[in-house]
């Protein structure tokens, strides 16, 4: 058997985890380059607006809520190893395409296409890393906690030193650096077992109403949050979509729960424990998320520091996230689940607190000391909660566990920044916008509070899991 320790499972631990770093570096990396996107393809003779560009990051995100919905389906009925190393051949060669694309339409369509086949990357990682007899042996390496938490903060600072300050077409290289970097994880692919991840099931039947519920209602929920950052919540285009997505998302959830083969397994959340876990972790995204995506506007237009300042600023929050997860997950055997996920909210809150302070002339490495403060308690909470929702769940029920993770955390994490951004961009002045980054200080302070209230609720056992087992697919 392979195993963590390993050779073996050690080169093939990185091929599983070069999937995953570059899908979620791609979803924050193009931020920083959509001004020169726009330059280049102006440069070229192509009315390309900001709004416009905008559409190779919204793209991204809302062809990757379609795709989590089918990505559980995928899993089970063609096998977790094949669908995953097929979406990692499909995402090499979309990166490609981005970095080639001859005007902006080809652009967000090849990103749109990258999004999609990307998706499920995540997911079926950790459904192979966290399988009883998998790679990870049942828990998440600590190189898999420093990947999946370091590279959103990756991100900016990757593409603030691929961009620079020199041609503006060097934002093709952000794609470009996907292809060889992806061949190389492809490579490593070929050392892991065959016998690893839920094998294929032919029996698995597709779930149409399922995946236009889920599919079209993620999509309108995510679309409708990103709307509302750059539209504001008066307007229509934004709660309108976002409402509707929801009810969708409310429906789908009602019929999953009805059917013995629904797109992705919910059963779960009629277990105590499970539906608070999921609960707390939306509040956790929401905490997280608006964090790691408001600071650097703080620093950037607030402070004036450089977008690849504020990505080294970043940086030790990525590192100490990913060990506190690691830490955690060690801990999560011998401390009650309850004990810890109340401690990790109460960390939270009381370094939410320090962004209360926070002024123009805040140096940046006091604030990467306050992002590091709260990248400890993230490990305490993360972790925990995601060890006791998929630990019991059978082999072949890991990706529906994980994709509904990933659906609940970028939905919550979506809405939550968009709430919060709308909170800041209020600021009609320097000082009005300082004073509404405190105002969001406050929020975060409130819903960690919220959280750690809730997380009494939580039951423990030996385990900190919830016996599921017998319960899931009836």
């Amino acid at each position: 058997m392979t195993t963590a320790s390993s050779p073996i499972g050690a080169v093939a631990r990185y091929g599983l985890l070069v999937g995953p770093l570059l899908s979620m570096i791609d979803s924050s990396i193009v931020n920083v380059a959509v001004p020169d996107i726009a330059k280049d393809f102006a440069s070229g003779g192509q009315a390309a607006g900001l709004e416009q560009i905008q559409w190779v990051v919204s793209g991204y995100l809302l062809a990757l809520g379609v795709a989590l919905a089918l990505t559980a389906f995928l899993a089970k009925r063609f096998g977790v190893l094949r669908v995953y190393t097929i979406s990692m051949v499909l995402f090499v060669a979309a990166s490609a395409a981005c970095a080639l694309a001859g005007n902006v339409e080809w652009l967000i369509a090849f990103r749109a296409l990258q999004g999609f086949v990307g998706a499920p990357l995540v997911p079926l990682a950790v459904s192979i890393l966290l399988g009883k007899d998998g790679i990870g042996g049942g828990r998440i390496p600590i190189s898999a906690a420093l990947t999946l938490f370091l590279a959103p903060a990756l991100g900016p600072t990757l593409g603030g030193l691929i961009i620079g300050d020199g041609d503006s077409a060097r934002w093709r290289w952000i794609f470009l650096i996907n292809v060889p970097v992806g061949i190389v994880g492809l490579l490593l692919l070929l050392r892991v077992p065959k016998h690893i991840g839920a094998p294929a099931n032919k029996d698995t039947r597709f779930d149409p109403i399922g995946f236009v519920l889920l599919g079209v209602g993620l999509t309108a929920a995510l679309y409708g949050a990103t709307e509302g950052t750059t539209e504001g919540w008066g307007d229509p285009i934004s709660w309108a979509p976002l409402s509707i997505g929801l009810l969708m998302l409310v429906a789908y959830t009602l019929w999953a729960l009805r059917r013995p083969n629904p797109a992705v397994n919910v059963q779960m959340i009629r277990h105590r424990n499970s539906a608070i876990a999921l609960v707390l972790q939306v509040l956790c995204s929401i905490v997280a998320f608006g964090t790691v995506f408001l600071l650097p506007v703080f620093t950037q237009t607030v402070q004036g520091n450089s977008a690849f300042d504020t990505g080294l600023a970043l940086l030790p929050q990525g590192i100490i996230m990913g060990l506190g997860t690691f830490v955690g997950q060690k801990l999560s055997g011998r401390i009650p689940l309850r004990v810890m996920v109340v401690f990790g909210f109460a960390v939270l809150a009381v370094s939410s607190v320090f962004l209360l302070f926070l002024e123009q002339d805040t140096p940046l490495w006091v604030t990467a000391l306050i992002l590091s403060g709260r990248a400890i308690a993230i490990g305490f909470v993360t972790t925990p909660l995601l060890v006791a929702m998929l630990a019991p769940l059978p082999e072949e029920q890991l990706a529906d566990g994980n994709t509904l993770f990933n659906i609940t955390q970028r939905l919550g994490g979506s809405i939550g920044v968009s709430i919060l951004g709308s909170i800041v961009a209020g600021g009609a002045t320097l000082a009005a916008t300082i004073d509404r980054f405190h105002v969001v200080g406050g929020v975060l302070i409130a819903i960690a509070v919220a959280a750690g209230v809730l997380s009494f609720a939580l039951t423990d056992n030996k385990n900190g899991a919830v016996p599921l087992v017998n319960t899931i697919g009836e």
